[in-house]
């Protein structure tokens, strides 16, 4: 078996073993992309893969930070472990120790400073609507129109937990802002997609990061959600 259709059986051992996310998945940086790359580094069929393979390649990883180490062993026990029945390749490596540091919680001055340097409707109702449901950034992406009750300020999206096992949301509520700002931002849309945000998480990287320059604050999505 070639190493592609090897690889096109682990992507459905994940999608229908695992019940993983197509996110985790991803052959851009997800599982996929992990073993493809060990692969072609290694230059070796994954059977004729030896316990030292798997250290030298993660020795290149260890002075990156803990979360990389961690997301491309997780990748091959995953790979190996699971999918391969070959554990023996992976059972010494261990995770990286979490480790845990003190997080800086913007102001309410410096949000309302950040908020009024976003230049569009688009990017102050993103703000509002991670700033205040708790949402992550994927599942604000693949919201529709018929996850909202703008009366109720509730969010109840429909596809929660079908295509992840962890880490969906199944209900957020969101504050008056947001419900002021939403209608005005839905009504000014010119498409047919249903997704509230029919654009990509580099458009909102582009507004967060323009405010965050004229701010010189450092506010991201996820700074909003913790």
């Amino acid at each position: 078996m070639s190493i592609t259709d090897l690889l096109t059986k682990f992507e459905d051992f994940c999608k229908i073993d695992l019940n993983l996310s197509d996110r985790t998945i991803d052959d851009s940086c997800g599982h996929l992309f992990q073993i493809r790359r060990f692969s072609e580094s290694i230059g070796k069929y994954p059977t004729e893969v030896t316990e030292e393979d798997v250290r030298t390649f993660l020795a290149q990883f260890k002075t990156m930070s803990s979360s990389t180490y961690a997301n491309v062993l997780k990748s091959l026990k995953v790979f190996f472990r699971d999918f391969l029945k070959m554990p023996n390749i992976v059972e010494s490596f261990k995770f990286p120790k979490k480790t845990y540091t003190i997080k800086s919680v913007p102001s309410k001055d410096d949000l309302q400073q950040f908020f009024k340097e976003l230049d569009n409707l688009n990017s102050q109702t993103v703000f509002l609507l991670y700033a205040t449901s708790g949402m992550r950034r994927n599942e604000l992406l693949t919201l529709t129109i018929d996850d909202i009750d703008l009366e109720n300020r509730m969010i109840i999206p429909k596809n929660a937990h079908v295509t992840s096992t962890t880490k969906n949301t199944w209900l957020s509520f969101f504050n008056i802002e947001a419900q002021t700002c939403l209608p005005q931002y839905l009504s000014n849309r010119q498409t047919d997609d249903n997704r509230v945000f029919p654009f990509t998480e580099v458009v909102i990287h582009k507004a967060f990061d323009k405010a965050n320059k004229k701010t010189s604050l450092h506010i991201t999505p996820q700074v909003l959600r913790d």
